[in-house]
């Protein structure tokens, strides 16, 4: 009979003394990443044994918030279909079936469907599935795909014969993501990561030869540098393009050439990125050479050096242009002004730009699956807080919108009954932050229950989307609130450059000057205020706690990356050296101090937490499971109150948790049933 664990694990205090620039620490857990000891493994294992015991009373709650969630989607469903090439493509969803069936018709959605690929075939027998990319050849007869059995993010590449159903012989491992076809359809670029998992390779198969004759295209030796490889939108180009955190270079050969030699655009300078597509005679350049917040730049395919680049559309005030989506008579230009993420196209002979209009005063909108780059009709997704997911084509000429799909929400979903805020907090050096937030409209906002969300790295903005596991959440009179700190991209490249490096500490300010914003503001108080971060998001929430463990009721962090310090200083670790421009190199004295000043793991002290569940992958190339290993260890170790603080670790998956939806949508069960118990609130329904 298993006995249920009364008490938490305690791992072993094992010091392990560590040395960097004239600095020495001891960890007392860092024996937690030898991954090959058994006795690591097994405290894992009954980490998950106390997490299982602590929510064991929460079970039925657990399965009525999965039943809600799973209650909520429409579970047999199909994507937009789009056309191209003669062939209507879409993918679509079968209740109880985990996985996406990859389908097209030809000429018409009437004709007989083709299954052309069906990931829950490809997934039995695997406790993790995920494809890394399905990329279908430009005479629409092959289809390359690449799988992820373990959560490693190592792929295996195999091709498909679609007329057959059959996978050709040819069988490339260790792929990472990233991948081009040549314009005859039987020559294949991909990327090939090194053992820290940068990909720093780009590769050329020739199909019906053996993997162990590709041909090596480019080898990027700089360790701070990954390389990428995709297709130009015409499909007459090859793009592989080489960055850092600040900086690239992009290379280009003719897709009818594929063995032909690589032509540079523009070699790197530091601080200056770009990317490029390709329209008619012309490259285009979205760049921030001469524009921080970047411009649109031109250059002729024979001269496409800076020499030879011209401006179509400029930098301007509050404006940061982030990507270019192209058709042959139209530039689609990505651009984020007011922290909103908006679209706006540009004519390629008048040099008309016109921003789209959108219903709603907050949103997101950013373009979807228009693989035509003859069409002048684009297709974007359009969300917001409270409106569900909608693909719209968008005449750009005519300015027409046509909803081709909205997405479902089962259960009598009305937006209506859900408002919107955008409010701003003022941090501590006086910058305003904004904070997003949707309740229920019959709500009682006074200090209500709430749940702040936050990251802030990478120029990655949390924008303002729809989520229906989030109504069990509002329906329950939560308020749900994302803090755009600084670190992300919400307000242009200056909230990313005062959000990193040297400046990463205003991302932890901007989100506590957030959380006490809303307790002054009355929506809520602070043992009724949940917050929740992942990965990046995840060392967010580490160091708020250590910095504020008061102003908060409980905490939720996913694969959080804590063990920043030590995990820096380890340059054979993935998303290390090309990280440096992103958090600093700590063998640099002032980068290793500052950073040493908020990692998490080397900050927590005696103080009353409040409780915390810490989840992570065993397999994550990422954040290393040893890093929420050990944070748990030393939080328990030197935590003075009197919540529980768990660690789940997924033995099977990596970074991006469970990968069938069934197990995605218990896991969010799990989590807000942890709140909720934390946060000892009522569970019925407004209006029950």
């Amino acid at each position: 009979m298993k006995v249920t664990p009364a008490r938490p694990p305690v791992a072993p205090q094992r010091p392990q003394v560590l040395e960097a620039v004239g600095d020495r620490r001891v960890d007392t857990y860092y024996w937690l990443r030898d991954k090959e000891n058994p006795e690591v493994i097994a405290y894992l294992e009954a980490e998950n044994a106390y997490a299982d015991a602590v929510m064991a009373d929460t079970a039925e709650l657990r399965d009525r918030l999965y039943r809600e969630i799973v209650g909520r989607v429409q579970e047999t469903d199909y994507s937009a279909p789009t056309f191209y090439k003669g062939w209507w493509s879409y993918t679509r969803t079968v209740e109880g079936l985990d996985y996406e069936i990859y389908c097209r018709r030809r000429d018409s959605m009437e004709a007989p469907e083709e299954i052309i690929l069906d990931a829950n075939e490809l997934a039995k027998g695997h406790e993790y599935f995920e494809l890394g990319y399905v990329e279908r050849s430009p005479d629409e007869n092959l289809l390359a795909y690449a799988v992820d059995t373990d959560g490693s993010e190592l792929h295996e590449l195999r091709f498909r014969d679609l007329a057959s159903g059959r996978d050709l012989d040819d069988v490339l491992p260790g792929v990472y993501y990233g991948a081009a076809w040549s314009a005859d359809s039987r020559t294949f670029f991909y990327a090939r990561p090194d053992a820290a998992m940068r990909p720093y390779q780009i590769l050329r198969h020739r199909l019906g030869t053996a993997a162990k004759e590709d041909v090596l295209v480019l080898q990027e030796d700089d360790e701070r540098f990954e390389l990428s490889v995709e297709s130009s939108k015409s499909e007459r180009y090859i793009f592989i393009t080489s960055s850092s955190q600040v900086t690239s270079e992009c290379l280009f050969l003719s897709a009818d050439a594929p063995e032909g030699e690589l032509v540079m655009i523009e070699p790197r300078r530091t601080d200056i990125e770009y990317s490029v597509d390709h329209q008619e005679d012309r490259f285009l350049i979205l760049t921030n050479d001469g524009a921080t917040n970047f411009r649109l730049m031109a250059a002729p395919v024979s001269s496409p050096g800076r020499s030879s680049w011209t401006e179509l559309v400029p930098e301007r005030p509050g404006v940061r242009l982030n990507f270019i989506d192209v058709h042959r008579g139209h530039v689609v230009l990505g651009q984020r002004s007011d922290g909103l993420q908006r679209l706006e196209v540009l004519h390629s002979l008048t040099g008309d730009l016109h921003v789209l209009d959108q219903p709603d005063a907050a949103y997101t909108a950013f373009p979807g699956s228009s693989p035509d780059y003859e069409s002048r009709v684009m297709r974007f997704f359009y969300t917001s807080l409270n409106a569900p997911w909608s693909a719209v084509d968008y005449d750009m000429d005519t300015r027409e919108r046509t909803i081709v799909k909205e997405q479902p929400v089962r259960g009598g979903y009305d937006r209506k009954d859900y408002d919107t805020e955008r409010v701003w907090a003022r941090s501590q050096d006086g910058v305003e932050v904004p904070i997003s937030l949707v309740y229920r409209r019959d709500l009682h906002r006074k200090d209500s229950p709430l749940l702040l969300y936050g990251y802030g790295a990478y120029e990655q903005s949390s924008d303002p989307m729809f989520d229906s596991n989030r109504l069990s959440l509002l329906d329950r009179g939560f308020i749900f609130a994302i803090a755009h700190v600084r670190g992300g991209g919400e307000m242009g490249r200056e909230w990313y450059e005062n959000g990193r490096l040297l400046h990463k500490r205003n991302t932890f300010d901007d989100f506590i000057a957030c959380a006490q914003h809303l307790v002054a503001q009355g929506y809520t108080v602070p043992d009724r205020l949940a917050i929740r971060g992942r990965s990046a998001g995840g060392l967010l929430i580490g160091a708020v706690l250590n910095q504020r463990p008061d102003l908060f009721g409980c905490a939720v962090a996913q694969v959080p990356f804590v063990d920043a310090l030590t995990t820096m200083l380890d340059d054979k670790l993935p998303l290390t050296v090309n990280e440096y421009d992103e958090w600093g190199d700590p063998r640099q004295p002032d980068y290793y101090h500052y950073i040493k000043s908020y990692s998490p793991y080397d900050n927590v002290r005696n103080a009353d937490y409040p409780a915390l569940l810490v989840m992570a992958g065993l397999n994550d190339p990422r954040v290393s499971y040893w890093e929420p290993a050990k944070w748990v260890a030393k939080l328990r170790a030197m935590n003075r109150g009197a919540g529980a603080i768990l660690l789940q670790t997924q033995m099977g998956s990596g970074h991006m948790g469970p990968s069938g939806r069934y197990d995605s949508w218990r896991e969010e069960a799990f989590v807000t049933s942890f709140v909720l118990r934390q946060l000892s609130l009522d569970l019925g329904f407004i209006g029950d």
